[in-house]
């Protein structure tokens, strides 16, 4: 064996091992807006429950280095719920819904603030317009355009929700299109996001699409009425494809802005989602729009948990786009145990999945143990960093 083949047996293993150090180190800090499958999302949506803090800039940065400091990587902001925006709006403003409530407790812009201590602590900030075409028949919105309100076939306009009774904005509809569309591009114009993220409510429930001008067009296009039965594959396919057009031409517009801003969704399970909501977010995936999907699973049993995040589905995206399940923390009526938490986490990891929590507040109060066990349990979850890069 001569010199050279000696030299390079004895450095083998140092060469490897630099090898190996260096993938994983590449591994870790690829940029977000590349969308490889091995980022590990690790987020926390913050809700109007939590608007007490984040109307504090003090609070803020006291939220964000704690979020910092868990290993926490991407924050979603509400920026859009009850038919209101989160931040100055001129689109809403010109209709009439641009209340003042929603500044800082100095008179502030909230998101840009938030924006701003987050980015500072190497946190992404994804805006989370949480109510889609969703909005209350008190609203402002709901009072001043009544047409761009869809309903049942039977003349019945709202329906019940989390949120409690919520009337429907007509997703088919070109002026409620319109609208949506310019809210999102004046966030993407306006400040300094990752992304944004749609959630289970940018969609329709089934029942739905017997208004006027839906039902014209309907037969414009098929020659014929709306079917009775809301649920007729046909008519479900119609509008479910509807919805998936207009989520298109929104990528595309918001992407000619930022083009590296991150396209997020969290969506309800599939068959829940396309069949109750018309939401076809597997079809949003195929069509390459989708660069983040983050599927809710609200469920206390494990075997539920377990069943839901290893459905086919989830499979199939995880090989194309970072995939996440959200995770409730708890509710002030209804706390959840760090037990649990930590149990649901686990499994999402062993898949290979990351983990969104609803909501920042439940993750210290309302819980089951002291503020210190909690703390402990949340500091066990993630031990190491997993970083994500900002937007260009």
């Amino acid at each position: 064996m001569n010199l050279y083949s000696k030299l390079l047996k004895t450095l083998f293993p140092v060469l490897f091992l630099m090898s190996l150090v260096a993938v994983l180190w590449v591994n870790t800090f690829t940029s977000a807006t590349a969308q490889t499958p091995r980022q590990e999302i690790r987020g926390v949506w913050i809700t109007n429950n939590d608007l007490n803090i984040f109307k504090d800039r003090a609070k803020v940065q006291d939220a964000v280095t704690q979020i910092r400091k868990l290993n926490f990587n991407t924050i979603y902001p509400v920026v859009w719920n009850s038919g209101y925006v989160m931040y100055p709006s001129n689109v809403a403003k010109r209709i009439d819904i641009q209340p003042f409530v929603f500044r800082g407790s100095d008179g502030h812009d909230i998101l840009a603030d938030i924006i701003n201590k987050a980015h500072r602590q190497n946190l992404l900030v994804i805006p989370w317009f949480e109510f889609g075409f969703m909005a209350p028949p008190t609203s402002e919105l709901a009072l001043n355009k009544p047409e761009w309100f869809t309903q049942k076939r039977n003349g019945g306009e709202t329906s019940i929700s989390a949120a409690g009774e919520v009337s429907w904005l007509n997703p088919f509809h070109p002026e409620v299109q319109d609208f949506i569309t310019n809210l999102l591009l004046e966030l993407a114009n306006n400040y300094d996001i990752d992304g944004i993220q749609f959630d289970d409510h940018m969609s329709l429930p089934h029942e739905f699409g017997y208004d006027q001008y839906t039902v014209a067009l309907y037969r414009q296009e098929t020659k014929k009425n709306p079917p009775a039965n809301f649920k007729d594959p046909e008519w479900v396919s119609w509008r479910a494809n509807k919805i998936t057009d207009f989520m298109v031409r929104l990528n595309q517009r918001i992407k000619q802005i930022k083009p590296k801003a991150i396209f997020s969704v969290s969506p309800n399970y599939y068959d829940f989602a396309y069949k109750l909501q018309l939401q076809d977010w597997l079809q949003w995936v195929r069509l390459n729009i989708v660069d983040e999907l983050i599927v809710q699973v609200y469920r206390a049993d494990m075997n539920h948990f377990n069943a839901k995040i290893s459905r086919p589905e989830m499979q199939e995206v995880q090989q194309i786009i970072p995939a996440g399940v959200g995770i409730m923390a708890g509710l002030r009526t209804k706390p959840v145990s760090i037990k649990q938490i930590k149990s649901q986490v686990r499994a999402a990891q062993q898949r290979g999945l990351g983990v969104v929590f609803f909501y920042y507040e439940s993750l210290w109060n309302s819980s089951l143990e002291s503020l210190n066990e909690r703390l402990t349990g949340l500091k066990s979850l993630f031990p190491y960093p997993a970083f994500r890069l900002a937007a260009d």
